[in-house]
């Protein structure tokens, strides 16, 4: 019957929905929603089903848009679906951000405003509220996160933003009914749907199928981002999804499913609209889909997978565990009973696809959805653990769990609700439990064979990957909670559950040592290893910690002290350990020791707890002390190159064991598990007197014993589990690094351990870093060294953290390479020495330590036993005997222990047994106890034994010759228990187990046997005082060292710091201030005159090693006389040669000068050192680097620099730098004049000139050519590329690229050249004029010429051909021509720059060093003289002879450019370089005087214009009157009246302006338009003919220049009142010559009256070149540029990059704005710098350089409060700009030092 029915209404259906779906959309929306909103909706309901049933088909494919369509416009409910959002979005009553972000995204974290630790807030939220002052940081999140603002769990309210803070959701209204209700019905349809695609797509990993989840999911990506879509329009929509997310009835039909037994007929039918028609057309459907959907046990039938299934060949065999540790509920068990389960279930299954991730979080801020779904979570956590196990994208699936779990349990009100609903603690410790199940193995520690043990295998991908880390991570998370930590540590199961799961840490990575080969395979396990124990065992115990802080929860303390117990005593019963140590191995790993340890601390230190209490028996005791015993004894022995077969990875091992990150969690614990030790049990060092190495080398036996001693020293002296506040901890901490090196704030932070000092944020009642730094330290700002490396702000120790604070002991402990600890002591011995305290070689300070915690008074007995007693006592007597295994360092700890002893007494415990060393413990009393006779066994082999010698020498003779064990005693690892009195108890030579001494004989003993022994009797008749006092005069080189009466006249305060004989003397004062007994015999001794110690040379082998010693000894003092000499050689050739980096104001070494004075110049080759002339066979050439410069471009008129924009407001115009203008001018010319004419009135390379510089070595031009060919060879991997040239020079090693010949020296015509002339003017410019038409001598051929050739076609090749080709006809000779000048007009100019712009500095200048401007005029003179000027247009002419018949224009030709609107300095270059070479000085000057009338009248040309015409009539009627008068054409004012009268006759030359002019500012004008032309001519005299530069002051440059180059015979006084036209001198007459000028203007009918005036008007001053300014906080550049779209590809660049000298924004690195194979960077560098840019990396704050096709990371310019750089934005503090680095910067791209000051360049192959 049912199936009847059912088919009759599908048929039904489908013809409505067929008439449904052709209908237009929104008009069936509207229908519908009308249709739904009648009291009777029935027939609406029935419709929009069978629409749906239509619509989300699963059998269709999921890429169909067109359901999507369908479904937005149902939601809309016939309105647009955009208007539709924004109404909803009104609607919205969250008062929580919640906003979501992936990785990578840049979000904030304030530590002042945080609850949890993991709190973040995104950029708006943070900008918006107030976090002044706050402990805040940038951070680029690594596996994405939400925003917490307005989530009064996880902050403080004072932190929220100006939204969040107003709780705007409060007032809004409550939301239409209507208005969601299709919503309502359409969405659990389309969740459904998308539910069905994720069971169709899903295949389970299997071999034979190819899964590609992937495709599946990029098919769903339109539909999951739609329901993004709908949880961003806010609570409104969140709460109607939630609702359908989290309701039992929207799944209910789904439920058919799970149980197959349930038919349609059971589902309940009351909707929650209460209409059933509709629930059943709802059955109907989901019975038609039944027969299609995969069966959810077979999907989850993988839980149910066997482990072993990985197993890999060759690995140790997986141990399998019971598995009654493990809650079957947690383990197997899922029933899902809503949409929300099964998504989350998918989710998981998918491996957490992004998008799926970012819809469940992004529905948090709804409460309801964030409860059920953290139950949902947790209820799941069995599964992720499986799925990430399986997973091979482990990393990003570990990320994106991570990004959920913290949301969820960040909140400690929602983790105590689910630990309590849901078992949480359980679940999640279960499930840790499970995951490392997977990987054990059997444990090796100690009985290999009967062993029951079980650890982690540290090579299994799980912990090698860090697999285990989110789990992990989130229970460290809900351990910060104090309710959900008290919780776990009630639960008793709970904990033994935890000791197990911390057990399997217990023992692994066990080292075993090698005695025989090297290891062949050095396996990095180790990292694993110590990364587990960290974050598997030892942060969860941190976090207890934290929680066991106060009296009340001693409770919880002494729970974890039993059960660490209980499961120790579990673990010594299952590795069989009874109470020795296997030998030869070791494992850093004691986890449980370490719990154990911490709980104990805390116990006594804040809850009150008695040790005592807390202890079990003495056995137990034994056997907790051995493994970290046996852990420190490796340690000795791993410095002691014992271990040294095992590889570099056992030394990693001991170093990572004691590293800033791990030390608190490692060695302090199993030092404080000694402390607690000895503390009950004394005898420590006896139980250690038989050491597992029975047989050391001698090269091993030093550092064995100082090793032992150094460990004594530390167990006796350090505080820091044992009375010290957690204040005075961090201070100890951060005065050791400090001592060791300088350090930077970071640095700083990194080195000092977290726990127990947390550095973030402020515990109560404790100091906070910042105080206590600021309280040890003083700060030195960053500084740069004159090499250009730029330092960071660093901390340094105050001087009286120096003298009271340092602690060598604590530095030893910290110190992860022993270099540091010498560092300390080179720089407390610099600190000495500085203030006068001690100039000598100091000894480590004694430092006075804190008071003992009364429960560890125990400790005290150590230093008062007799067997360390005996041990000093014998070391103190082989130093005075000078045994050769015995060290300063020895003697320093030694002298140490005793000084400990004396500060720390304790009563003495008298002992009256025979033959006992010591009478009682006492120290005090057994320092002056002699000792007459000593028994010792010796080898039977031993020379002793066979010679009869007096027993005087016999005494001497075995205590040097034996080479005594005494690292036996200490190497400290509990081989064998002995009771104490035992061993007191025996004779005495058997307790000086010290004395056990080495054969000495040549017979082979295999390791362990030991030779037969002997007993000797030795004489000694010496008490510890006498040897003290004795050891005094032998470091003190004096007999009788110490009067009788020193005592009394003994100053105190000297003792606190100095060397061996201070540390003695301060140990007998303190020792006879004890004991008047001690101070009686103090002075008996000092009374008695010391025999000299007898020779000790008595046999050839101490002879042999004597000479050895002592012949190393004068080896290294030799050595070290040697590096001395070359360091001082080396320092005085860098002050001489290097001095690229500062100008220094001696005398210029200027090669120009010497050449002409002397009759030939000599040139020394740096690669033969042979020094000769120049010639024209074999040249010498300088080292020059040629590059490409666009700096002089870049100039502006204005004096400031150009701001950065940082809103889209501000921009940067690029049309007022003097690159433009120059392009505009030329461009300008070439349209109304003669192409040729045009390229001689102007100069380029103001952009992609090349400047030449050289170090100032020379070179035999072969030479250099072999030097190359060796480069070639050289298979070094080089910083620049030899085959485009590139090499450095052979002796200052300073980049380069070329060389310049120089000239042969010619003095013959030296006298000629620079003697002053008579001659008239008129001679010397038709002397100049014969010179200009004499041709060109074609060069004979030569290797000189050739060379030239070379050079000039390097300089050509230096830039590219755009910068080259101006003319018409790019590559014709004017072309040619107009490049060779303006090559020295750049050198010229960029001189000029480095000098600051002007001349008045006068001398030399860091760039006149660099500068070969002479060298390279000869041999642009030599290429330029191949051209000749053609007569007809040679300027010259027009510059001094008025022509009579102007040379006539043909027709269709254009005019050449007139005379004003030439650029004089050209001329001037043109004129020098096409003259014979070398040029009279005569010449040079007539040649500056004719061109100086012509600037001269430019200026008064362009000041014209610039005048009112009132004005100009009134100067012109002045002008008038002075030209009557005689000398009138030196007059301004003539001037003036002539050019305006002549330039009137264009009536459209002047225009309108306005501004009031004197006659004085006319003269500064006048003064300022000329003097570029002036310091340019006097630059290059100086550099022609050697002429020095007067410095003047910058109002007399004027008048300095022109008595410089013999425009005025001699300055006038004052200086500031010459007059410009006074330099005026006329070859004709002046007022014909300039008419002739004007009528060439005004005669031009093409020009518009503008272009005219934009011509004459050109103004030649140009400010210094600057890079951009930058803002002064980084954060405002940081914030505009890294979410801006680049101008190219429209996308935001991955890594946006600024260029700093022109504000371009371009993508570092993008491929998409690649052109030609080129990124934009490198292209950008071409274009705006000629191939050198300097561009800021926005997302790394560093700046990069581009030169060519090398790049360097520079550094960065903003710094933080700290003076430190923070590259990559790692630690995201607040950073500012660094003044001094930016001038640095500014400076090295002004000078072109790039090349020559960054050291470390690298190819980009054009990929930047």
């Amino acid at each position: 019957m049912i199936s009847l029915d059912v088919a009759a209404l599908g048929g039904l259906e489908s013809m409505m929905a067929a008439s449904l779906l052709r209908r237009d959309k929104k008009a069936t929306a509207a229908h519908l929603k009308a249709d739904l909103t009648r009291t009777d909706n029935s027939s609406g309901l029935r419709q929009l089903q069978e629409l749906l049933d239509a619509v989300l088909d699963p059998e269709k494919p999921a890429g169909d848009t067109e359901a999507l369509d369908w479904c937005k416009c149902l939601i809309a409910g016939g309105e647009g679906f955009e208007e539709f959002c924004k109404t909803v979005r009104s609607y919205d009553n969250a008062t929580l951000c919640g906003l979501v972000w992936t990785a990578n995204f840049v979000a904030y974290r304030c530590r002042t405003c945080g609850i949890s630790p993991c709190m973040s807030l995104c950029a708006e939220c943070f900008n918006n509220g107030d976090h002044t002052g706050h402990d805040f940081n940038m951070f680029r999140s690594q596996a994405g996160g939400a925003c917490d603002c307005g989530d009064s769990n996880v902050m403080r309210e004072s932190g929220f933003c100006r939204r969040h803070r107003l709780r705007t959701g409060e007032n809004v209204p409550s939301i239409p009914r209507d208005l969601l209700l299709m919503s309502e019905m359409v969405l659990p349809r389309f969740i459904l749907y998308i539910i069905q695609y994720l069971r169709d797509g899903y295949v389970e990993p299997d071999t034979s199928t190819e899964r590609d989840l992937q495709k599946v999911l990029q098919q769903l990506e339109p539909q999951i981002s739609f329901l993004e879509e709908l949880t961003k329009m806010g609570g409104a929509m969140r709460t109607v999804l939630t609702k359908i997310l989290t309701n039992q009835f929207f799944f209910s039909v789904d439920s058919l499913i799970y149980n197959d037994a349930k038919c349609p007929s059971q589902i309940s039918s009351s909707s929650i609209y209460g209409h059933d028609l509709f629930a059943l057309i709802r059955c109907i459907v989901i019975v038609r889909l039944q027969c299609r959907l995969v069966r959810i046990c077979d999907i989850l039938c993988f839980l149910q997978e066997d482990q072993d299934g990985g197993q890999s060949v060759g690995q140790r065999k997986r141990v399998k565990l019971s598995s009654s540790t493990r809650d079957p509920r947690i383990i197997e068990s899922l029933k899902h009973k809503y949409f929300l389960e099964e998504l989350l279930f998918w989710t998981i299954k998918y491996e957490f696809p992004q998008k799926m991730v970012t819809f469940l979080l992004n529905m948090l801020p709804d409460q309801d959805y964030k409860i059920t779904f953290t139950k949902t979570f947790v209820q799941h956590y069995a599964f992720i653990m499986k799925t990430l196990m399986k997973s091979h994208e482990s990393d990003t699936m570990s990320n994106r769990i991570v990004h959920i779990s913290v949301q969820l349990f960040s909140n400690e009100e929602l983790a105590r609700h689910v630990t309590e609903e849901c078992g949480l603690l359980e679940v999640m410790v279960t499930v840790l439990l499970y995951m490392m199940e997977s990987c054990l193995i059997k444990s090796e520690l100690q009985d290999e064979e009967n062993s029951r043990h079980v650890v982690v295998n540290c090579s299994e991908a799980l912990l090698k990957n860090n697999t285990y880390w989110p789990l992990v991570s989130d229970f460290i998370n809900i351990l910060s909670h104090q309710s959900v930590a008290k919780r776990f540590l009630e639960d008793k199961s709970l904990l033994m559950l935890w000791m197990s799961f911390v057990s399997f840490f217990q023992g692994m990575n066990l080292n075993k040592r090698e005695l025989n080969e090297h290891v062949e395979f050095e396996s990095q396990t180790y990292y694993a290893a110590f990364a587990a124990e960290l974050e598997a065992c030892a942060q969860p115990m941190w976090g207890l910690l934290t929680h066991c802080k106060v009296k009340e929860t001693q409770e919880y303390t002494k729970t974890v002290v039993r059960y660490c117990l209980k499961t120790l005593q579990m673990w010594f019963d299952t590795i069989c350990f009874i109470d020795e140590p296997a030998p030869n191995q070791v494992t850093f790993h004691l986890p449980l020791h370490r719990y154990y340890a911490m709980f104990l601390s805390k116990a006594v230190k804040c809850q009150g707890l008695d040790l005592d209490s807390l202890l079990p028996d003495q056995e137990m005791l034994m056997k907790i002390m051995v493994h970290p015993l046996q852990i420190q004894a490796c340690l000795s022995e791993i410095h002691s190159n014992m271990w040294v077969r095992n590889g570099l990875q056992i030394k990693g091992q001991a170093m990572t064991y004691v590293q800033s990150h791990f030390c608190n969690s490692m060695i302090d614990p199993d030092i404080y598990l000694l402390y607690a030790r000895i503390t009950e049990v004394v005898d420590l060092l006896t139980m250690a007197s038989q050491h597992q190495n029975a047989v050391l080398d001698s090269e091993q036996e030093r550092p064995m014993l100082e090793g032992a001693l150094t460990f004594l020293v530390i167990l006796t002296s350090l505080r820091i589990h044992l009375g010290m506040t957690d204040d005075e901890i961090l201070r100890a901490e951060m005065v050791s690094q400090l001592c060791m090196n300088d350090r930077t704030h970071s640095a700083l932070l990194d080195l000092i351990p977290e726990n127990p000092n947390p550095k973030s944020g402020i515990v109560p009642g404790s100091c906070s870093f910042e105080d206590m730094l600021s309280a040890v330290a003083d700060f030195k700002a960053p500084v740069f060294e004159p090499g250009g490396s730029m330092q960071q702000g660093m901390y340094t120790p105050k001087a009286e953290v120096w003298e009271k604070e340092f602690d060598p002991i604590m530095v030893v402990l910290r110190t992860v390479y022993r270099r540091d600890v010498q560092s300390a002591m080179d720089r407390y011995s610099a600190f000495l020495k500085q203030f006068g305290i001690h100039t000598g070689n100091p000894w480590p300070p004694y430092k006075e330590r804190t008071q003992l915690h009364p429960c560890y008074k125990g400790l005290i007995r150590l230093l008062h036993c007799k067997t360390l007693h005996i041990v000093i006592f014998t070391l103190l007597y082989k130093i005075w005997m000078d045994h050769q295994n015995m060290s300063e360092h020895v003697l320093c700890m030694v002298l140490y222990l005793i000084e400990l002893g004396l500060d720390n007494q304790e009563p003495c415990i008298e002992e009256h047994c025979h033959d006992s060393w010591f009478p009682g413990t006492n120290l005090l009393s057994n320092l002056h106890h002699v000792i007459n006779f000593v028994r010792v066994r010796v080898p039977e082999t031993a020379p002793e034994v066979k010679r009869e010698a007096p027993p005087s020498t016999s005494t001497e003779a075995s205590a040097y010759g034996q080479n005594l064990r005494e690292a036996q005693v200490f190497s400290l690892v509990a081989e064998r228990r002995r009771k104490f009195q035992e061993i007191i108890n025996r004779s005495s030579s058997e307790a000086a187990q010290v004395v056990r001494p080495k054969s000495s004989s040549t017979r082979w003993v295999p390791p362990g046997t030991p030779p037969q022994l002997v007993t000797e009797i030795l004489e000694i008749r010496e008490s510890m005082l006498s040897l003290l006092i004795k050891l005094h005069q032998k470091l003190s080189s004096k007999q009788n060292s110490l009067s009788a009466s020193w005592l009394e006249d003994m100053d105190t305060s000297r003792h606190a710091h100095g060397d061996g004989i201070t540390a003695i003397e301060r140990i007998l004062t303190k020792a006879a201030a004890r004991s008047c007994q001690i101070k009686r015999s103090i002075q008996d001794i000092c009374g008695k005159v010391c025999p000299p110690v007898p020779p000790k040379k008595n046999s050839p082998t101490d002879k042999k090693a004597m000479d050895k010693e002592e012949r190393r000894q004068r080896a290294r003092e030799r050595q070290q006389k040697l590096l001395a000499e070359f360091a001082s050689r080396q320092k005085s050739f860098m002050e001489t040669a290097m001095d690229v980096e500062s100008p220094e104001t001696d005398a210029a070494m200027d090669l120009g000068a010497s050449e002409v004075m002397e009759s030939e110049v000599l040139y020394d080759c740096v690669i033969c050192g042979q020094s000769g002339p120049s010639t024209e066979d074999r040249p010498t050439g300088l080292v020059v680097l040629l590059q490409a410069s666009s700096v002089l471009g870049h100039r502006c008129k204005g004096k400031d620099p150009k701001n950065l924009p940082t809103s889209d407001e501000e921009h940067i115009y690029s049309a007022d730098t003097c690159g433009v203008a120059h392009d505009v001018r030329l461009t300008l010319m070439q349209r109304f004049f003669k192409d040729s004419s045009c390229l001689q009135s102007v100069s380029i390379g103001w952009d992609g000139g090349v400047y030449v510089q050289t170090c100032g070595h020379t070179l035999h031009i072969d030479c250099h050519k072999s030097y190359m060919e060796s480069l070639r060879n050289d298979q070094v991997l080089q910083g620049f590329s030899v085959d485009k040239g590139e090499f450095t020079c052979p002796l200052c090693r300073q980049f380069a690229n070329s060389v310049l010949p120089c000239r042969p020296g010619r003095g013959t015509e030296a006298g000629a050249w620079h003697s002053p002339t008579n001659k008239k003017t008129c001679v010397l410019v038709k002397e100049v004029e014969d010179l200009q038409e004499k041709l060109g001598l074609f060069p004979t051929e030569s290797n000189l010429s050739k060379e030239m050739e070379l050079v000039i076609k390097d300089i050509k090749n230096t830039t590219q051909k755009k910068y080259m080709d101006y003319g018409k006809n790019p590559g014709s000779p004017d072309n040619d021509f107009l490049f060779m000048y303006s090559v020295a007009r750049t050198n010229l100019e960029l001189e000029l720059v480095h000098r600051g712009g002007n001349l008045c500095s006068g001398g030399a200048s860091a760039a006149a060093k660099r500068s070969c401007l002479n060298q390279l005029f000869h041999v642009l003179a030599m290429h330029m003289r191949l051209y000749s000027i053609d007569s007809a247009y040679n300027p010259w002419t027009k510059l001094t002879q008025g022509d009579m018949n102007p040379a006539c224009v043909f027709d269709g030709e254009r005019p050449e450019v007139p005379m004003l609107y030439r650029d004089v300095p050209s001329l001037l270059i043109i004129f020098v370089l096409t003259m014979p070479q070398p040029l009279r000085k005569e010449h040079f000057t007539c040649v500056v005087k004719m061109l100086f009338n012509l600037q001269f009248i430019q200026a008064v040309a362009a000041l014209s214009t610039r005048l009112s015409s009132e004005e100009r009539q009134a100067w012109s009627a002045s002008g008038a009157l002075k030209k009557s008068a005689a000398n009138s054409e030196k007059s301004f004012e003539a001037l003036l009246y002539h050019v305006i009268s002549e330039l009137s006759k264009d009536t459209c030359v002047y225009k309108l302006s306005s501004s009031v002019w004197s006659p004085q500012s006319i003269e500064f004008s006048l003064q300022q338009f000329c003097l570029p032309f002036l310091r340019l001519s006097c630059l290059l005299q100086h550099h022609l003919y050697g002429d020095g530069l007067t410095g003047c002051l910058e109002e007399e440059e004027f008048s300095s220049l022109a008595v410089c180059l013999g425009l005025l015979p001699s300055a006038p006084q004052p200086a500031s009142a010459v007059h410009s036209a006074s330099c005026l001198e006329w070859p004709v007459d002046a007022f014909d010559l300039v008419s002739q000028w004007c009528a060439e203007v005004t005669g031009l009918s093409l020009i518009h009256a503008e272009q005219s005036l934009t011509l004459l008007v050109k103004d030649p001053q140009w400010a210094a070149p600057h890079l951009l300014q930058l803002p002064d906080n980084y954060n405002i550049i940081f914030q505009y540029y890294h979410r801006k779209a680049c101008t190219g590809c429209k996308k935001v660049p991955k890594d946006p990059a600024l260029c700093l000298v022109c504000g371009a924004f371009v993508c570092l690195k993008g491929v998409c704005c690649k052109q030609q194979g080129v990124c934009e960077c490198v292209l950008h560098s071409q274009h705006c710098g000629a191939a050198t840019g300097i561009f800021l990396l926005i997302n790394a704050s560093v700046i990069i350089i581009i030169r060519g096709h090398r790049f360097c990371l520079w550094g960065s310019v903003y710094l933080d409060a700290h003076g430190e750089e923070d590259r990559d934005l790692r630690r995201g503090k607040p950073l500012f700009l660094c003044e001094e680095r930016y001038r640095v910067l500014e400076q090295q791209w002004v000078s072109h030092t790039f090349d020559h000051i960054n050291k470390r360049w690298g190819p980009h192959y054009n990929g930047l």
